[in-house]
């Protein structure tokens, strides 16, 4: 059974109404949901969708307001350990128009738009395995040994009962 991170809640940020779709969107937001906030404003920067600048400026936003939490608490923050833990798109209300059609008639065009909504924790700091690799090494060079005088041990008998015909 995995263990799921630690993870301390900081910060949130919302955009609301923003001129986009959801369905658009959400094809942008899945990609940050779970990632290091570093790496996922990496891939917002650099994405070629029209949503990624709109979830860059909360995805910053919920890092301030991470960055401003701590300052008030008097508290360390270690920007390199914040996770984007919660990333949603909901909808939002949709702008109602009216294009022309034939005969006289309009037909309704639905402009929707979304509420970003980003949360931003702090991961555990994981503790450094420089012990558990230093251990690793030694186990395998016993092992090695054991290995090796094994086979010496059974070269001996070998040629013992060589010896002995």
């Amino acid at each position: 059974m995995a263990t799921t991170p630690v993870l301390t809640p900081r910060a949130r940020a919302i955009q609301r109404t923003a001129r986009q779709s959801p369905y658009k969107m959400r094809l942008v937001i899945d990609q940050i949901r779970g990632k290091n906030v570093s790496d996922a404003l990496a891939l917002l920067r650099f994405s070629k969708k029209h949503a990624a600048r709109q979830i860059e400026k909360t995805l910053s936003s919920a890092v301030a307001n991470a960055e401003y939490k701590a300052r008030l608490a008097n508290e360390a923050i270690d920007l390199d350990l914040l996770v984007v833990s919660h990333a949603v798109v909901n909808e939002g209300p949709a702008l109602k128009r009216f294009m022309p059609a034939a005969q006289g008639r309009a037909t309704p065009i639905r402009k929707r738009t979304s509420h970003i909504e980003i949360y931003v924790a702090e991961r555990a700091a994981k503790p450094k395995p420089v012990a558990k690799k230093a251990a690793a090494k030694t186990a395998a060079k016993k092992t090695a040994a054991k290995k090796t005088t094994a086979t010496t041990a059974a070269r001996k008998t070998a040629k013992k009962t060589e010896e002995e015909k």
